[in-house]
């Protein structure tokens, strides 16, 4: 018990940190978190959910089963959808019962609860996992490896699911998460404004200046109109020009960060051209209004956004019936674009482990996925299934999304994860602000990241 005493703290704290930067799949409420320094980004981890809040258990399956499986979630919105997949479930498999549990993500409540299960030998049987928090419960012991019950439920990881995705629950080559979703990028745009100005709607193969020649023709900030708007977005935003330009966040044994390299920078020099140049509001008004309220408005002609705000977006009565999607415009001739997701973990304690760990990998199956996919929630993390998100909305591009799965880099993450977040955040908007140069502001983050990271692998 030693052990998971001293790891206990450790995932705590990386738990409430964790809730000030992502939100899970990144991202799997339809809504994103945002740091105190204005920076979103969809947990899914999707970076992810801060609408779910505590509710009623419901209960899938047969009352008199002699299994009877545990499974938390955090998301209200997509309660509905976890009912109906455990229930069919529990229809060809009439001897489990699975008894579902919303907590809630805001405040660190859904990891509180769930560490405090697994130091108390109680936790749930199976719940939601996101990348930011994987490699400590691993750590801890907590979670179970799930190859085996995957290869049993007929999943090839590799050839059912993104590269990508697969790779940020494998840890020393062990699968410790079903991939359930996923969320990636793209730009949306108000063609209501594209008309007023009499300009063509991009469309898909532009480029980055191609973006800029578009928000130029579209500013119009004596009228509170922006063309574009460049928010301190890791994920969203700039990691993506970052990989497009060449730079790198986060090598791949986890001991040094790329904010020195030359092309890392380029790859964010381009966001606060877009402010030096008026093209976007300043960094100080994006805090005050987020760009995701300015676009809602009417008042942003273009927004680069995760797939997660697809259903707040389809919500908003001003904007629903004026807009569309394209893909990410290229940069440097190079396309890229961030992917991050959640997936469904096993408690390693559980006392029905076995049942457990079919119950997480059946999830991960077409007949699951379809579930899901069709719901137009989230995008279905397995590549045969992708197709139902982009379906749900036949009258917008959202395979903008879903055909850049296979060409995704992982969001970089580690087991200081959200501390090196916050440097990020902290350093950057320095540069963003005009109160530091960029090259500045990347030294310093930097020297304390590889600080973190060199302590982590001590």
């Amino acid at each position: 018990m030693k052990r998971f005493q001293h790891v206990n703290a450790k995932l705590l704290t990386a738990a409430l940190a964790g809730t000030l930067v992502m939100t899970s799949a990144c991202s799997s409420s339809g809504q994103a978190a945002t740091t105190t320094a204005g920076t979103t980004a969809a947990a899914n981890s999707s970076d992810s959910s801060n609408a779910g809040t505590s509710a009623a258990d419901t209960t899938a399956g047969n009352s008199n089963a002699t299994t009877k499986l545990s499974f938390m979630i955090w998301d209200a919105n997509q309660q509905p959808v976890m009912e109906a997949m455990a229930a069919a479930y529990t229809k060809e498999n009439p001897d489990v019962s699975i008894d579902i549990q919303l907590t809630a993500y805001k405040g660190g409540e859904y990891w509180t609860k769930l560490e405090a299960g697994m130091a108390g030998g109680n936790a749930p049987d199976v719940f939601w996992m996101n990348t930011l928090h994987v490699e400590n419960y691993v750590d801890a012991d907590m979670l179970a490896p799930l190859d085996d019950a995957a290869k049993t439920a007929g999943l090839d990881l590799a050839a059912d699911f993104p590269e990508a995705l697969v790779s940020m629950y494998k840890i020393n080559d062990q699968m410790y998460g079903i991939p359930k979703d996923f969320d990636t990028n793209a730009v949306w745009y108000n063609k209501e404004l594209f008309d007023a100005k009499g300009v063509a709607y991009p469309e898909a193969g532009w480029t980055w200046d191609d973006m800029v020649d578009l928000a130029k023709q579209l500013n119009d900030p004596d009228n509170g109109v922006y063309g574009i708007a460049a928010p301190l977005d890791f994920q969203t935003c700039y990691y993506n020009t970052v990989f497009a330009a060449g730079g790198w966040i986060l090598n791949d044994d986890k001991t040094q960060s790329g904010y020195n390299d030359p092309k890392t920078q380029e790859g964010i020099q381009i966001w606060i051209d877009l402010i030096n140049e008026g093209l976007s509001p300043s960094l100080a008004s994006l805090t005050d209004t987020s760009a995701d309220a300015m676009f809602e408005s009417g008042k942003l002609a273009m927004i680069w956004a995760g797939s997660y705000m697809t259903p707040e977006y389809l919500d908003n009565e001003v904007i629903k019936d004026k807009i569309d999607l394209v893909e990410l415009p290229t940069y440097d001739g190079n396309e890229a674009n961030v992917i991050n997701g959640l997936g469904y973990s096993v408690y390693s304690g559980s006392k029905n482990l076995e049942a457990a760990e079919a119950f997480a990998a059946w999830m991960g199956g077409a007949e699951a996925m379809k579930i899901q996919g069709e719901s137009g929630v989230v995008i279905s993390a397995r590549n045969d299934a992708q197709q139902y998100f982009a379906a749900s909305q036949p009258s917008l591009n959202l395979k903008a999304y879903t055909d850049k799965a296979a060409i995704a880099t992982a969001l970089p993450v580690s087991k200081v994860a959200s501390e090196m977040y916050d440097v990020e955040a902290n350093s950057l908007k320095l540069a963003y602000g005009g109160e530091m140069s960029l090259a500045d502001a990347c030294a310093q983050a930097a020297e304390q990241s590889d600080a973190l990271l060199a302590k982590m692998n001590k």
